[in-house]
C-alpha cells in the first residue's frame, strides 16, 4: 500500500506530468522527421536528465521513446516516408488513405492503435517481466536464424500483385545487407574500395531512399497538373467515428499488440520487424485481402498497435536482466546506470518506487499521446496538404538529406540515399514494391549472424546442421515458417475451388 501511494504521488506530481507531456511531444516531433530515429531522440535528451532526480529523468526518457516510435506514423502517412523503421508498414495503407483526402482519419487511426498497443506493452512490462525475461534468454543464434526466415516468408503479403517480383526484391535486399564488414569473421565485402561502405548500408538511409525519393519524384512530376500534394476533405466528428471503428476490430488490435509484445521481448528484434509481421497477419486474417495497400484501416491498426507494443515489452529484459531489447532501451540502460540503478532484482526491491513509477509513467504517456497526437496530426496534415508542391518538395528533399547525413555524419550516406531513391523509382515503375527489399535488408544481417554463430556452436557435433532442428523453440519456429510459406498456396487453392463451385 505504501509503495502504491509513493508511485501515485510521483506520477501525478505537476513537474513529472509536464515532463511526460514535453517528452511525448518532443519524441513525436523527432519521430516524424525521417532519419531522426527514436534512438537519436532518446540520446539527445540523456545529458539533460543527468541533473534531474532519477524518477524525473526516467519518466522523460520513457515518454520520448514512446512518442518517437509513434511519431514515425506522421511522415509515413503524409509523405510516404517512415519517420522510423517501425513505421514501414504504415506507409502501405496510410499514404493511400491520405491521397484520398483522409489523412486526418489515418492519423487518428494510427494514434488510437498506437496508444492501445503501447498500453498493452506497458501492462506486460509491469505484470509479467520476470517470467518473460527468462523466456527471452532461451533465444540463441539458431532461434534468431529461424525468426529471420519466418520474417522472409511474409514477402508474399508485401509483394502486392506479383510474388515473383516480391521474391526478387527480397533477394536484392539480402544482397544489399551483405555490404560492409561481416558481423562474424570481419571479412570486408562489396565495399568497392570505399572505407565509408565498411559499415554497410544503413537501414534508415535505404528506407528514406526507397520510400521517399520515388514519391518525391512523382510529386514533382505531377506538380504541373496539381499545385497541392493531396486534397483534404473537411469532416466533423472524425475522432469519435474513427474511435468506434477501430474498436470494432478487437481481434486485430489484440493480435497485433500481442505480436508486438512478443517481438519486443526478443532482444534485437524491435518494431521494424513487429510492424511487418503484424501487417502480414492482419492481411492473412482479413476476409477482404484485396483492399490492403489501397488505404485499408486494418493495415494501419495492425502496424501501429504492434510497433508501439514493442516499447514497453522491449523494457522487459532491460529492467530484469540488464539486456536492452532495442537501441533506445540500451541508452536508457546507460541512464539507469549513471543514476546508480542496477537492472535486476535490485530494481524491484531496493528501488521499487522508482521502477514502478517509471513503468506507470509510460502508461500515462500513452494516454497523453492520444490528445497530443490527434491535435498535432491534424495541424500537420493541413500544413502538408495545403502547401504548394513547389515549397513542399524542396522542404521534404532537404529533410531527407538532413536525416541521411545525421545518422553517421557521413556525406556518402546522402549519395547512397539518393542512389537508393533512383533505383527505387525505377523498380517502382517496373512494378516492384519497396517492402520486400527493406525486409530483406532488415533480416539479412540477423539471418547471417544467426547462421554463422550456430555453425560455430556446433563444431563439436557429428552433424553440424542438426543444431537448427533439435532445439524446441527452433522446431516451433520451423513449423511457423512452413505454415506461413504454404498459406498463400492454400488460399489460392481455396479461391479456385470456390470459383469453380460458383461457376456451377
Amino acid at each position: 500500500m505504501e509503495l502504491a501511494l509513493k508511485v501515485l504521488v510521483n506520477i501525478f506530481a505537476i513537474k513529472n506530468l509536464i515532463l511526460m507531456l514535453a517528452g511525448t511531444t518532443f519524441g513525436m516531433m523527432m519521430g516524424a522527421l525521417p532519419g531522426l530515429t527514436a534512438t537519436m531522440a532518446v540520446a539527445l535528451l540523456v545529458p539533460f536528465t543527468f541533473t534531474m532526480e532519477p524518477v524525473s529523468g526516467l519518466i522523460t526518457l520513457g515518454a520520448i521513446y514512446g512518442g518517437a516510435i509513434y511519431g514515425g506514423c506522421f511522415s509515413a502517412i503524409l509523405v510516404n516516408t517512415p519517420g522510423t523503421p517501425s513505421s514501414i508498414g504504415t506507409t502501405f495503407d496510410g499514404f493511400p488513405m491520405a491521397k484520398k483526402g483522409e489523412g486526418d482519419r489515418a492519423i487518428t487511426i494510427a494514434t488510437i492503435a498506437s496508444a492501445f498497443g503501447g498500453i498493452i506493452g506497458v501492462l506486460v512490462l509491469i505484470f509479467l517481466s520476470p517470467p518473460l525475461a527468462k523466456a527471452s534468454l532461451k533465444f540463441g543464434p539458431p532461434e534468431y536464424f529461424w525468426v529471420s526466415i519466418f520474417g522472409l516468408t511474409i514477402i508474399a503479403s508485401l509483394a502486392s500483385k506479383s510474388i515473383i517480383k516480391g521474391i526478387v526484391g527480397g533477394i536484392f535486399g539480402l544482397l544489399v545487407s551483405t555490404i560492409g564488414i561481416a558481423p562474424i569473421g570481419g571479412d570486408v565485402r562489396f565495399t568497392f574500395g570505399l572505407s565509408s561502405f565498411q559499415g554497410g548500408v544503413q537501414l534508415i538511409v535505404a528506407l528514406i531512399g526507397f520510400f521517399c525519393i520515388p514519391e518525391l519524384i512523382k510529386m514533382v512530376g505531377d506538380g504541373a497538373q496539381s499545385m497541392h500534394a493531396m486534397e483534404v476533405k473537411t469532416r466533423k466528428g472524425v475522432f469519435g467515428r474513427t474511435f468506434r471503428e477501430v474498436f470494432k476490430m478487437p481481434g486485430n488490435l489484440i493480435r497485433s499488440s500481442i505480436i508486438g509484445t512478443i517481438v519486443g521481448i526478443i532482444p534485437g528484434a524491435g518494431g521494424n520487424i513487429a510492424n511487418l509481421v503484424s501487417y502480414n497477419e492482419a492481411k492473412r486474417a482479413s476476409k477482404d485481402q484485396e483492399k490492403f495497400g489501397t488505404g485499408c484501416m486494418e493495415g494501419i491498426v495492425a502496424t501501429e498497435a504492434a510497433n508501439n507494443a514493442t516499447v514497453g515489452s522491449g523494457m522487459v529484459p532491460l529492467v530484469t536482466l540488464g539486456i536492452p531489447g532495442a537501441p533506445p532501451a540500451a541508452i536508457i540502460l546507460g541512464a539507469l546506470m549513471l543514476q546508480g540503478l542496477r537492472p535486476g532484482p535490485e530494481l524491484f526491491s531496493t528501488h521499487a518506487d522508482i521502477t514502478y513509477t517509471f513503468m506507470f509513467s509510460m502508461l500515462i504517456a500513452n494516454i497523453m499521446m492520444v490528445g497530443v497526437g490527434v491535435l498535432g496530426g491534424r495541424g500537420l496534415h493541413k500544413v502538408v496538404s495545403k502547401l504548394p508542391v513547389r515549397f513542399l518538395a524542396p522542404s521534404i528533399f532537404f529533410l531527407t538529406i538532413l536525416g541521411s547525413y545525421a545518422i553517421r555524419n557521413n556525406i556518402v550516406d546522402v549519395f547512397v540515399m539518393l542512389g537508393c531513391g533512383v533505383i527505387g523509382y525505377i523498380l517502382r515503375e517496373l512494378g516492384f514494391h519497396p517492402g520486400p527489399i527493406l525486409l530483406g535488408l532488415i533480416l539479412g544481417s540477423i539471418a547471417e549472424q544467426g547462421l554463422v554463430q550456430s555453425m560455430l556452436m556446433s563444431m563439436g557435433r557429428a552433424n553440424r546442421w542438426s543444431i537448427f532442428f533439435t532445439r524446441p523453440i527452433s522446431l516451433i519456429l520451423i513449423v511457423m515458417c512452413l505454415v506461413s510459406a504454404i498459406w498463400p498456396l492454400i488460399k489460392e487453392m481455396r479461391e479456385r475451388k470456390i470459383g469453380k463451385e460458383a461457376a456451377k
